[in-house]
């Protein structure tokens, strides 16, 4: 068997994070073609509580929950 060498394998651990976070950026903004991308209001909102959850916690499954339904009432009072 071989093995990576470190370097590659710092780089590696980078990669998921680098996905969440392209992933929740292009939920919170709306492009629009020739004007700048605005801010989509009721995921900006929802992402408070899950930011929170995640810290606190450190559970995906936590987060997903408390996103899901942080995101349903936004869309209700909405």
């Amino acid at each position: 068997k071989w093995r990576l060498p470190a370097p590659v394998l710092e780089f590696l651990s980078f990669v998921p994070v680098s996905i969440m976070a392209a992933l929740v950026v292009s939920s919170l903004f709306t492009q629009h073609l020739g004007r700048l991308p605005t801010l989509n209001v009721p995921y900006a909102i929802a992402t408070i509580p899950s930011v929170v959850v995640a810290v606190v916690t450190r559970s995906l499954l936590a987060v997903a929950v408390v996103g899901i339904a942080a995101l349903a009432i936004t869309r209700l009072l909405m």
